[in-house]
């Protein structure tokens, strides 16, 4: 059969190429065009145009890319067309693939399912009459979800797992814990580790950085700080937001800093997730301007109580969340005291931990997608 796939940004390009790999284990017959990346690029089949040509953040560069990303739309349109796949697959990406799912409806007898859902149940929850009207199957890779979609929407959706298990487990399988390798590869001491998720973005690490550096202060002397740094960014621009404070930075090695920390401070997003599942303790940390303004609107129209994924899924607090006017050096450093060995929050989040690994279930998210896709088109 025939797969056309759209991912629009890093992470999509990598859940998608697991996809693809479980699509071709149930499918040896697969064929796949795409717009994507370059971990999909790896799998095989048509790569029409790559995602960062067309990766636009933000209501500016937006507007300044305008035509390059209706160009980029409208060339997509055209190739599915032609093309005419048995089925579309979208992942994540709403803002380009919604758009993407009402041409290919309106214009179509094509198929389109949605891998990795829309998280509307944070933001912009009138796209469900679009997903509704344009989207014939969705996949959720959050349980939560599910209760969003079909008690609040009345619209299935079918539940296959989180990618994330998957993706810690098998590291967890193929690197097992050398902690001493660990700390000669890096020329790191015998200190533990208070590891440092600071985001992605460069204005996001700034507003966070400084703050986590600071509350983690008192500690340096008893523990080391590790810095997992983001693809793209240099090492000196995480010098200039550390205050002084010696910090090791360390590109591409998230997964095994984390493998070898005592505990974290991270800024929310995927990273509270995988912090969760190699089982640190963590605060979780987002700084932002006008902070006081953010907290009234989150407590007044913000639609989720949490902001973390780790909380979400567990559907309580099971670690602690300093956002906006939060997010102070003495909270942080407060928080982080209580996380660290012999602190009173420690066993909490631990057995919180194993509660959330349970609501996300076991690994195969990738495959088990793959054999709902294929038993939907046969």
């Amino acid at each position: 059969m025939k797969y056309y796939l759209i991912a629009g940004e890093a992470s999509g390009d990598l859940h998608a190429s697991h996809l693809m790999h479980a699509l071709k284990q149930e499918d040896p017959q697969a064929e796949f065009r795409y717009f994507g990346g370059d971990m999909m690029a790896a799998e095989g089949g048509t790569l029409v145009q790559h995602y960062r040509d067309l990766a636009y953040m933000g209501f500016i560069p937006v507007l300044l890319h305008a035509r390059t990303i209706l160009r980029g739309m409208s060339q997509c349109k055209e190739d599915i067309i032609r093309w005419q796949p048995n089925v579309l697959i979208l992942i994540d990406y709403p803002g380009f693939n919604l758009k993407i799912a009402k041409y290919i409806h309106a214009n179509s007898q094509i198929l389109v399912y949605y891998y990795i859902s829309p998280k509307i149940w944070a933001w912009k929850e009138h796209r469900i009459k679009a997903i509704k009207r344009d989207v014939d199957r969705l996949f959720s890779i959050l349980p939560f979800e599910v209760e969003f979609f079909e008690q609040k929407h009345h619209y299935p959706i079918t539940y296959v797992g989180n990618p994330t298990v998957d993706e810690v487990e098998a590291y967890k399988q193929t690197h097992p814990e050398d902690h001493k390798s660990f700390r000669q590869d890096n020329h790191l001491d015998e200190r533990p580790i208070i590891a440092l998720l600071a985001g992605s973005r460069k204005q996001e690490i700034r507003d966070n950085l400084t703050l986590m550096t600071e509350a983690a202060r008192p500690f340096s002397d008893a523990y080391q700080l590790v810095l997992a740094a983001a693809p793209g960014i240099e090492e000196s621009y995480y010098v200039e937001c550390t205050n002084g404070l010696p910090v090791k930075v360390l590109h591409n090695q998230t997964y095994r800093i984390l493998q070898h920390s005592t505990a974290a401070l991270v800024t929310s997003g995927t990273a509270t997730l995988e912090t969760a599942l190699f089982r640190v303790p963590q605060v979780v940390c987002y700084y932002m301007r006008m902070g006081r303004l953010f907290s009234f609107l989150r407590r007044h129209f913000l639609k989720v109580p949490f902001v973390s994924l780790v909380n979400l899924v567990a559907n309580k607090e099971v670690v602690v969340e300093l956002v906006a006017d939060g997010m102070t050096v003495e909270n942080a450093h407060d928080c982080l005291q209580a996380i660290l060995p012999g602190g009173s929050a420690r066993s909490n989040i631990l057995d919180g931990y194993t509660y959330m690994a349970e609501r996300l279930g076991k690994p195969g998210a990738p495959q088990h997608a793959a054999k709902e896709i294929i038993k939907g088109l046969i």
